[in-house]
């Protein structure tokens, strides 16, 4: 059960040669697993179990031991940390996003690689994330609420209608195509029961689509990372190449990571070369130079008046809101038309009201903007009843909204009375 199909071993013998019988028994190990810790949110990382040494390719990426428990710990849910396999970490590094760019993740969800470029950017440009799956871009948004990122749209769309409203938009853009998985055999045995000989083509076509969806919002001189999670020629090095083929403005662009270096721009990462699964990651450039041309718009509601000063009442110094989302308050400087788009966040969401009261929202509290409100330190136990939804006792002498944090990190909302801090953590999140 769940042995590797035998056309796939056919394959890379004749691919690997020599090293295929080291590239086999790479199966028989367990799959390597890593973190990427959150340079926005800085914890001790003695508080994280199970570090080992530091994935090259990536500043904040570190191995982690098949023992961590890292993924069950309060600082999790905190957004101290993404947990993602190293070579999966390769895209976004490759992409390397500076503060101030107009980026797309075409294929984002669940978000490992969007929470990345977001937190390369520091908070500065826009980041727009997309994901087609609405189940799956429901994940999405909330990794992008629990990283903290603030300067983030995550909309649900088929590429196409993108590409025909934000033609040259984007700076730079990943695409993260969806694939035959390959490289995920040895991480989920399942996947190899799905997998047929006719994988990689009928993916391939739905790759080529996404792609050139990719190059019709990308502004020359612009970078465009394309990454798979396989192994084969046909959905890698052979899609790529038919891309340039139909888009002749467009040409591979060499990089050299640590421990990741590739004069073509290519690189196959194989798990008996990197300590990783098996990943594809090209880099590609777009000929001559320009600006990218998101077209802004405001067309999203207007600010309430009303709930704007419930807001300001509340914290004086909130930022200055640009828009609703519903009933809910956002701040999102500069966003572009999403008429007619299922949008799921809009940078950072500050709060709504219920009936006369203003509430203000999670996603503010575990932000890199949290408010200055009081905030009220609790031990790892404490911090697990409280995600759990339990009340928690508290010095007398507090009184409203207050944050309640552990090891500095600020874990949602409650509010104190009486000595006893009722809990707002999100029910939908509660463990």
């Amino acid at each position: 059960m769940n042995e590797l199909p035998q056309a796939f071993v056919n394959r890379m013998k004749a691919l690997l040669q020599d090293e295929a019988a080291a590239f086999l028994r790479s199966y028989d190990e367990p799959y390597q697993r890593g973190l990427r810790v959150n340079p926005m949110k800085m914890v001790d990382a003695a508080l994280i179990p199970g570090l080992l040494d530091a994935v090259p390719w990536e500043a904040s990426g570190y191995y982690l031991s098949q023992e961590s428990n890292a993924g069950a710990l309060p600082l999790h849910e905190a957004g101290a940390y993404y947990l993602q396999e190293p070579s999966a970490m390769l895209p976004a590094a490759v992409l390397d996003p500076k503060p101030g760019e107009t980026v797309l993740d075409l294929c984002a969800a669940p978000g490992g690689k969007s929470t990345q470029l977001a937190l390369r950017m520091r908070g500065e440009g826009l980041l727009v994330c997309n994901e087609p799956v609405p189940k799956r871009a429901q994940i999405l948004s909330r990794n992008v609420e629990r990283m903290g990122i603030t300067n983030a749209l995550v909309v649900s769309s088929l590429p196409a209608p993108l590409a025909k409203r934000w033609p040259e938009g984007f700076d730079s853009i990943q695409v993260d195509a969806p694939c035959s998985g390959e490289g995920m055999f040895r991480r989920h045995p399942e996947t190899r029961d799905e997998w047929s000989e006719d994988s990689p083509a009928g993916c391939a076509k739905r790759q080529a689509e996404i792609l050139d969806c990719a190059a019709e919002m990308l502004r020359p001189g612009g970078r465009l990372v394309y990454s798979t999670c396989t192994l084969n020629a046909v959905e890698n090095e052979n899609t790529v190449a038919a891309f340039c083929q139909r888009h002749p403005d467009f040409e591979l662009a060499a990089f050299d990571l640590p421990g990741a270096s590739a004069p073509t721009g290519m690189l196959t990462c194989y798990p008996h070369r990197m300590r990783g699964e098996g990943h594809f990651v090209a880099l590609l450039r777009r000929k001559g130079e320009g600006v990218a041309q998101l077209p802004l718009d405001a067309s999203l509601p207007k600010p309430d008046k009303a709930l704007v000063k419930a807001l300001q009442a509340f914290v004086p110094e909130a930022p200055m809101p640009t828009a609703m989302l519903g009933d809910t308050l956002v701040h999102l400087p500069g966003c572009p038309d999403v008429r007619g788009l299922k949008v799921l966040r809009v940078g950072l969401h500050l709060g709504a009201m219920k009936g006369k009261v203003f509430l203000p929202d999670h996603a503010w509290a575990v932000s890199t903007a949290a408010p200055d409100v009081p905030q009220v330190p609790l031990t790892e136990e404490e911090a697990r009843r409280y995600q759990a939804g339990e009340t928690i006792a508290v010095v007398d002498g507090l009184r409203g909204f207050v944050l309640p944090t552990l090891a500095g990190l600020p874990l949602g909302w409650g509010k104190v009375s009486d000595g006893v801090m009722k809990n707002h953590y999100p029910k939908g999140l509660r463990r």
